[in-house]
């Protein structure tokens, strides 16, 4: 058992926020210069660079997680991560499946290129990935959870596209594995005020959108290897599997 520096919250170029170098090669590359022993690649309604990021970060050393960053029909930003790149195929359609249709301007918004290992454009995505999925949080979570995935509601601190931003509270009934809070701003008086938050694990994550915000903002998982299945373990606060946001 030892320690795992960890950023769950990083996106790529397709993306539209993603800095056009933000390619997998180069994401990985970086992730490895800062020290971080863990990864997930968490694009806005897309894991389609979830293979090649793996691919990479196996022949590089590093352990990459298939993540994406959903929306919700009430604008909340959530993280959803899966165990393979199978599962996360299959949770692909059904954001293909509920995606509000609205076509991309890259000037307004910027570029969503499909890139491969070299860097070169395979695809440039239509549809504007930052728009909200048709279904609510709730049946969101449930779905990622039918995969055997895990649910993360992101920068619940944040003034926008948080879960309190946009509900004001958490519902009853959601199912999350954590929270993620952004360290870009104190979130120490926002925890102290939502008690409620206490009764799960915490992240923090770089929401990465150029190359020198990765690793800016780590979880460190305390786990007998750095793998999914470890890191379930340490957010369902199991015995030895521990978690410390940074």
């Amino acid at each position: 058992m030892r320690w795992f520096r960890a950023d769950l919250h990083i996106h790529t170029v397709l993306s539209p926020c993603g800095g056009l170098d933000m390619s997998p090669i180069n994401i990985v590359k970086q992730a490895i210069a800062k020290k971080l022993d863990i990864i997930a690649i968490t694009d806005h309604n897309s894991t389609r660079h979830c293979v090649l990021a793996q691919h990479i970060g196996d022949k590089l050393g590093i352990t990459v997680i298939a993540g994406v960053e959903l929306n919700t029909r009430e604008e909340i930003h959530c993280l959803a991560f899966f165990e393979n790149i199978v599962k996360a195929e299959r949770f692909q359609q059904y954001i293909d499946d509920n995606l509000t249709v609205i076509p991309n301007k890259p000037s307004v918004f910027g570029y969503q290129y499909v890139v491969d290992e070299d860097e070169n454009i395979l695809a440039e995505e239509e549809r504007l990935l930052v728009a909200a999925l048709q279904t609510g949080i709730e049946d969101v979570e449930r779905e990622v959870h039918l995969l055997n995935g895990l649910f993360v509601p992101a920068h619940i601190n944040r003034k926008q596209n948080g879960i309190y931003s946009q509900l004001g509270f958490l519902p009853a009934g959601l199912k999350a594995d954590a929270m993620e809070v952004s360290c870009k701003t104190g979130y120490e008086d926002f925890l102290r005020e939502h008690q409620e938050t206490s009764s799960y694990s915490l992240l923090c994550s770089s929401d990465a959108h150029s190359l020198g915000q990765i690793g800016a903002s780590v979880t460190e998982f305390y786990l007998q290897r750095p793998c999914f299945e470890e890191i379930r373990k340490a957010m369902k606060g199991h015995e030895r599997q521990k978690i410390k946001s940074l």
